[in-house]
């Protein structure tokens, strides 16, 4: 059995999708933690790329600077890294190549915000498993350190350079 993560929420009930579909209407701090609590039972549950996703879902919500959830679980950036880094066959894919494509090719409302969180997990994907390689039939021009950091200055929410620094640093 996985160790749970260690930035995760542990929720104490079974749950499923359908707990994440019943607030599809409202993408806030309701719906952020319940990600992270999802991601967490499917992590324990052996499904690291699954648990992935529902981080990422996490990592989408429109959670305001000032939300009680972010001081406790704040973006998960280091979540997406210490995943990224625990062994498992269970992880099916690449998750580098994962973050370039979302990255790339998110559409929507907040499509910049989601951008530039979908390129920081990439640059702590790259970070934490330098062994992972690009697609290169996906030409793309990844950013840097510093317009990642700019682009999350300009859409993401208070703290969240600070966590992403943090996870670089782990």
């Amino acid at each position: 059995m996985p160790s749970p993560c260690p930035f995760l929420p542990s929720c104490g009930r079974l749950l499923s999708w359908r707990d994440l579909n019943a607030l599809r209407e409202d993408q806030g701090p309701e719906l952020y933690r319940l990600c992270l609590e999802y991601g967490q039972q499917l992590w324990l549950d052996d499904l690291p790329a699954r648990a992935l996703l529902a981080v990422d879902r996490a990592l989408y919500c429109d959670v305001p600077d000032e939300a009680e959830v972010l001081i406790e679980y704040p973006m998960p950036y280091r979540t997406i890294g210490w995943m990224v880094k625990q062994p498992s066959e269970n992880f099916a894919g690449n998750a580098r190549v994962h973050y370039q494509h979302l990255a790339d090719r998110v559409r929507g409302e907040r499509a910049e915000l989601k951008k530039w969180r979908a390129w920081a997990a990439w640059a702590v994907t790259r970070h934490v498993r330098p062994d992972l390689e690009g697609d290169p039939k996906h030409i793309v021009t990844e950013p840097t350190h510093a317009e990642i950091e700019a682009g999350l200055m300009a859409y993401g929410v208070s703290g969240e350079i600070a966590e992403w620094c943090r996870a670089l640093a782990d």
